[in-house]
């Protein structure tokens, strides 16, 4: 995950961070670094918080149609770049500001076109979901995390993004995944969604434990 994350960063960066007369051209590196940083940092927060749908909702893009800085999630790793990027570098409020909202929606975008595309091997949901529930978000990504689960994200995020979920049962995953209780426990006759097998993944999660 990191190396096509940092990608992004710089492939966005080049006017706000590389010619930005603020930032010496000996802390251009740095500067990328904490936005990605606070980018993995706060994505493994809402993981390991229990988040799954809301990551998800990101990651396929259907949690962005007010516009991606409005996303709850995206305005939290918003609001801790700046203030990362203020103290490590000496920069005003504004400056660091005018950084990440210049930055962060292109490297995000990149990001959810690249995980919910399903013919991108680059990113896919099993490979940054199962390293930041493995606590490897900031370091690599970890399928051997999912794959221990046994629970298959990519099913889950691709039907997302065709439509054939919605956000109320990617709730109802993200509550039975974290040990929390579902408004919607699976039957053995649950019907599927578009011949997606919800109730099938689901009495397969709780089966598997």
């Amino acid at each position: 995950m990191l190396d096509q994350l940092l990608g992004l960063i710089q492939e966005h960066s080049q006017q706000a961070i590389v010619q930005n007369p603020e930032i010496p051209n000996s802390q251009n590196a740095d500067v990328m670094h904490t936005l990605m940083g606070s980018i993995t940092g706060g994505l493994q927060d809402q993981a390991q918080s229990g988040n799954i749908q809301g990551i998800m909702g990101l990651l396929s893009g259907k949690e962005t149609g007010g516009g991606i800085m409005n996303n709850p999630i995206v305005a939290s790793i918003a609001g801790n770049a700046v203030s990362a990027i203020m103290q490590k570098f000496g920069l005003s409020s504004s400056s660091a500001g005018g950084i990440v909202s210049s930055v962060l929606p292109g490297v995000l975008g990149g990001l959810i076109n690249k995980t919910s595309n399903p013919s991108d091997g680059s990113l896919d949901f099993n490979s940054i979901l199962g390293g930041l529930l493995g606590g490897g978000g900031a370091t690599a990504a970890s399928p051997a995390a999912t794959a221990s689960s046994g629970f298959d994200f990519n099913q889950i995020g691709y039907a997302l993004a065709d439509g054939k979920l919605d956000m109320n049962d990617v709730m109802s995953i993200g509550k039975s995944f974290m040990g929390g209780s579902s408004s919607t426990p699976a039957t053995p006759n649950q019907p599927k969604e578009e011949g997606f097998d919800l109730g099938g993944m689901l009495g397969g999660l709780f089966g598997g434990k």
